[in-house]
């Protein structure tokens, strides 16, 4: 089963067909809803999303990582790593489509 990826131009594509905007148009408001989620993220606030999710910004402890190919042990740098939590909704809807 091939997985099909949505893209950028995917999402304009939906405005467009939606809404009836110029694709231009519509790929202006997606470039300016995706910088104004990750500036956000940047920022340290989370963002919420309702009925589809929330994304936010969790900071990781340094720690001891182990070279699977030879044993050898490297130190993991502590950094920030965006989480992804879906809302109770999309659970719902995504199990119910197998």
């Amino acid at each position: 089963m091939a997985v099909k990826t949505i893209t950028r131009a995917d999402l304009a594509n939906a405005i467009y067909l939606g809404i009836g905007l110029s694709q231009h148009d519509s790929a202006l408001i997606v470039e300016a809803i995706l910088r104004s989620i990750s500036d956000s993220l940047v920022a340290g606030d989370d963002v919420k999303i309702t009925n589809f999710g929330t994304f936010s910004v969790r900071s990781k402890k340094a720690r001891v990582g182990r070279n699977p190919k030879t044993g050898e042990e490297v130190p993991i740098e502590p950094r920030r790593v965006v989480a992804f939590r879906p809302s109770l909704h999309m659970k719902t809807k995504v199990a119910v489509r197998k």
